[in-house]
């Protein structure tokens, strides 16, 4: 689809948004970023200022239309929050055919196209290129090329190939108009309990600094551009150090701890993403209990409402000017179904929508993740609590952004192009090549038990579990019990507490990392009859200490499909992962050990660990 252009009377193509017939400063592609937004932003009202500073979820129609009627997450009509709200900013969820997204997101522009200025709208996602499926943080890739999640793109240490993997996705992210990402996750896999560990790229500062850069890069390219997708670096100054290990998107985790006094190492990717040119940045919910930055007590409320954070350490210390977008819902519950999630107002519950919404602002963020409460804001202006000139610094960011995507230019997609791009062969065959090469191999053979991997590929008889049959019919002929079969291979999930109470809630993986010991009895039978090979996927870490005994052979995986680990058990590409994190020796070692501290002093098995295979047998 293309956008209706006019030529001015010097011979330049622009679009006429505000429909006035002369192409204004703001419409002249010639003119600089600068120029565009001080042109464009004493235009606005105050409606429209306001509700640049909103970024809410939003339901895409399957058939490519825009939802009109509230969805079961999406809160109101899309005409709605775009011509009255005079919102340009979404975070959508579902999106399962590329052809219909495209023309969705063109559906999307052409509404935006009506306000009086005619703002494009920037789509935004959250990570949508691996294997998890959680509302909350991350999509299953669908009809996207499909990769390791993040962890698995940590165990290969290779940075070229982080940069390869986001410039993929942003190809295929800008081919159906998404042009914003709610990542990289730089967050340190610290605290083996916490739920969000998956899109983190582990426990060391320095590789996830070394890698942060280099997927922003693939992102965003060497400058943001028409091309780029703007990347929003989180969670500042480091989500993970969670007390106990609970999430902070629920009230049981609002805390975030640091006894070991290791907050420099989970500031460290922030500096550098900044240097890198990222074009936002999230403040975590945690709410920080007795920290001291440079001898300065930290008040103790979250992140997001925070101005010795956000002002004082990140826009002031670290020199860093771009947009601040908030993590979803401080200000208001969300309310899906007959659930509730309470607002992530850790430390100032106390205050009504106002008061927190005024003083998120106070803090320093200039955009509202997850609300669409533009009364609100609305309310503080007209009250003289918040000033006019404070919407204008923070819509001058955000338009900046949308200048720099080349959005005002040109917004639409071509939809036959996105059926092309996503899911491109060469995208996808890299994908699953990532997915075998990030599996590790932690343990292969025992004292008393002979090493077993590389398995052959057919000529025996095997028992899985947790495998597809194709999969499995690659490794020889499947028989239904262990007794009958040559070799068992099995795939577990790092263990976790089902939890449901809470919206959002049964999506994170939360709690003991030790696996039932019913399972773990069951296994073992299972030995007694074959050599068993177990393949144990790790989204968080988990307690092998009682699988080690009697399992011949043990990996972990990151996000392999069943083929993709069938070709890394069996050497046809080479498993050379290394672990992104410790992992423990036990849950009483996991509750000995601060939060904030990268690995343990004697882990079971301890970063980077990770054996390859042997030679292939003839």
């Amino acid at each position: 689809m293309e956008p209706v252009r006019k030529t001015s009377p010097d011979g330049v193509e622009y679009r006429d948004l505000n429909r006035n017939g002369r192409m204004d400063p703001f419409e002249d592609p010639r003119l600089s970023v600068e120029e565009r937004v001080a042109d464009l932003l004493p235009r606005l009202s105050l409606e429209e200022k306001a509700g640049l500073m909103f970024h809410t979820v939003i339901e895409a129609g399957a058939d490519g239309t825009v939802k009109e009627a509230p969805g079961a997450i999406s809160k109101s009509p899309t005409s709605e929050v775009v011509l009255r709200k005079h919102l340009t900013h979404f975070n959508v969820h579902a999106l399962d055919d590329a052809r219909m997204a495209a023309r969705w997101h063109n559906a999307l522009q052409a509404i935006a196209e009506q306000a009086p200025h005619g703002i494009p709208v920037t789509v935004s996602t959250d990570p949508r290129h691996a294997f998890i499926e959680n509302a909350g943080a991350s999509f299953a890739a669908k009809a996207f090329s499909q990769w390791p999640e993040a962890l698995g793109l940590a165990a290969l240490r290779d940075e070229d190939l982080v940069r390869r993997f986001g410039d993929v996705a942003r190809q295929e992210y800008v081919a159906v108009g998404i042009r914003m990402a709610l990542h990289p996750t730089l967050d340190l896999a610290t605290e083996p309990r916490w739920a969000r560990q998956s899109g983190t790229f582990g426990q060391d500062p320095d590789l996830v600094t070394r890698l942060g850069v280099a997927y922003l890069k693939g992102f965003q390219q060497d400058a943001l551009g028409p091309d780029s997708v703007a990347c929003v670096s989180k969670h500042f100054p480091g989500g993970g150090p969670q007390k106990d290990g609970e999430d902070a998107h629920f009230p049981y985790g609002r805390e975030q701890v640091y006894p070991g006094g290791r907050f420099a190492d989970h500031l460290k990717p922030f500096p550098a993403v900044i240097e890198a040119g990222t074009a936002a940045i999230m403040p975590y919910y945690g709410m920080p209990v007795g920290l001291e930055i440079d001898g300065e007590k930290i008040e103790e409320v979250g992140f997001g409402y925070n101005r010795q954070v956000v002002t004082g350490l990140l826009r002031e210390k670290l020199g860093y000017d771009g947009v601040v977008l908030t993590d979803w819902e401080l200000v208001n519950d969300n309310h899906v179904g007959d659930q509730v999630l309470p607002a992530r107002s850790w430390g100032v519950e106390h205050l009504d929508p106002h008061g927190r919404m005024e003083l998120i602002l106070e803090a320093g963020a200039d955009q509202f993740g997850g609300e669409e409460c533009v009364e609100v804001l609305l309310d503080l202006v007209r009250d003289g609590r918040v000033s006019e000139a404070r919407i204008d610094e923070s819509a001058a960011r955000l338009l900046a952004v949308k200048f720099r995507l080349g959005l005002f230019d040109d917004p639409y997609v071509d939809e036959d192009a996105a059926a092309v791009t996503v899911g491109r062969k060469d995208f996808r065959d890299a994908g699953y090549a990532a997915q075998a090469a990030s599996v590790t191999v932690l343990q292969n053979g025992t004292e008393h038990r002979a090493p077993v991997l590389p398995l052959g590929r057919g000529g025996r008889r095997v028992y899985v579990e947790n495998l597809s049959a194709e999969a499995a019919a690659a490794l020889g002929e499947v028989v239904q019990r262990p007794e009958d079969a040559d070799v068992a291979v099995v795939r577990l999930h790092a263990p976790f507490e089902p939890r449901s109470d809470l919206f959002l809630e049964s999506w994170f993986h939360q709690g003991s990392l030790d696996f039932a010991p019913g399972l773990v009895s069951r296994l073992e039978r299972i030995a007694r009859s074959c050599p068993l090979v177990l393949d144990v996927v790790l989204d968080r870490p988990a307690v092998l200490t009682p699988l080690l005994p009697f399992a011949s052979a043990v990996v972990g995986s990151y996000g392999s499909n069943d083929s993709a680990l069938v070709d890394a058990l069996t050497g046809v590409v080479e498993p050379v992962g290394r672990l992104p994190f410790d992992l423990p020796r036990s849950m009483e070692q996991v509750r000995q050990h601060g939060e904030d501290v990268p690995g343990y002093d004697d882990p079971l098995f301890a970063f980077g660990h990770g054996l390859g295979l042997p030679s292939r047998p003839d």
